[in-house]
């Protein structure tokens, strides 16, 4: 399984070098390593931390669960967002990266919860760690990455209580940060951009989405809500959108260098050059748009 989180920039994969990118590397200030990654999921956590807490809030719980299960947890986002929903829950946190989880009990210590998380590293397309009982199993961005969403789905309707309930969230695509007719010179670039990465991800992230209704309830559980919530914040909304919009944008750029023609990547890199008078940082007219789907699936039995 792939570390992921509520942002779909961790689908993008790094991929070989290009010339136009080396000519702008001193100043694209993105890493991809596993810091880089890092820095878009906190990001992300910055930006849209309403819409997280929105989710939580309109789960339907019978009573808090006192141990949850965070799938995919990244660097924290949701985890986080539980304990602060949820003050007498503790939460078991799951991830395949190493430095994703260092990191959270980085942030853990300095919100003083330590206590209350336990990180487990493993890939769970292999075999399934021991994470107890839960009554809550999150799962932000993360099960589109499975080899085989059927089994994890089976797994985790036998790893909650009965009655328990399982939070599966989805983004519908890559965020969108500017207007349609920017930039200038090039309108409608990031639309662009956008199909090819979608072409991309169709082959190399098929469950990418997926409608996980009709899969929930074949694996045992009843859809108890299911809804789509639409994302726009300007950039007004925070002083971290500039920040979001660049690294995300680089992050997208390696999976649509071979396929946006010479003109249209020229563009994309000036957008890029944090040191060029067309920086993405130096747009007014930025904004986040985006949308979530949440299936809150109850395990029958």
């Amino acid at each position: 399984m792939s570390h992921a989180s509520p942002h779909t920039a961790t689908d993008q994969h790094p991929g070989h070098g290009h010339a136009a990118h080396q000519a702008h590397a001193h100043s694209h200030p993105f890493r991809h390593d596993a810091d880089g990654e890092a820095e878009i999921l906190d990001l992300d956590a910055a930006v849209l931390a309403e819409h997280i807490a929105s989710i939580t809030a309109a789960l339907p719980l019978t009573a808090d669960p006192r141990h949850i299960v965070d799938l995919g947890c990244g660097t924290g986002t949701g985890t986080f967002a539980l304990l602060d929903r949820f003050p007498g829950a503790e939460v078991t946190a799951v991830d395949s990266s190493a430095d994703h989880l260092r990191r959270l009990r980085e942030k853990a210590d300095g919100r003083g919860v330590a206590d209350r998380i336990r990180t487990v590293r493993a890939d769970l397309d292999a075999e399934w760690p021991e994470l107890g009982a839960p009554e809550l199993v999150w799962a932000s961005a993360s099960m589109h990455h499975m080899a085989d969403p059927d089994r994890t789905l089976r797994a985790v309707h036998d790893l909650l209580v009965p009655g328990g309930l399982f939070a599966v969230v989805e983004l519908s695509g890559f965020p969108r940060f500017l207007p349609e007719d920017a930039p200038a010179e090039r309108p409608g670039l990031e639309e662009r951009s956008h199909a090819a990465s979608e072409r991309h991800h169709a082959e190399q992230v098929p469950h990418r989405g997926a409608d996980w209704g009709p899969m929930l309830a074949e694996a045992g559980f009843t859809i108890e809500d299911h809804r789509t919530i639409t994302v726009h914040l300007d950039r007004s909304h925070s002083d971290a959108v500039g920040r979001y919009a660049l690294q995300s944008l680089l992050r997208m750029r390696d999976t649509v260098v071979q396929n946006l023609s010479a003109e249209d990547l020229a563009a994309y890199d000036r957008l890029l050059d944090t040191e060029g008078p067309q920086s993405i940082l130096n747009r007014d007219d930025l904004a986040v748009r985006t949308e979530r789907t949440v299936w809150a699936a109850r395990r029958r039995d």
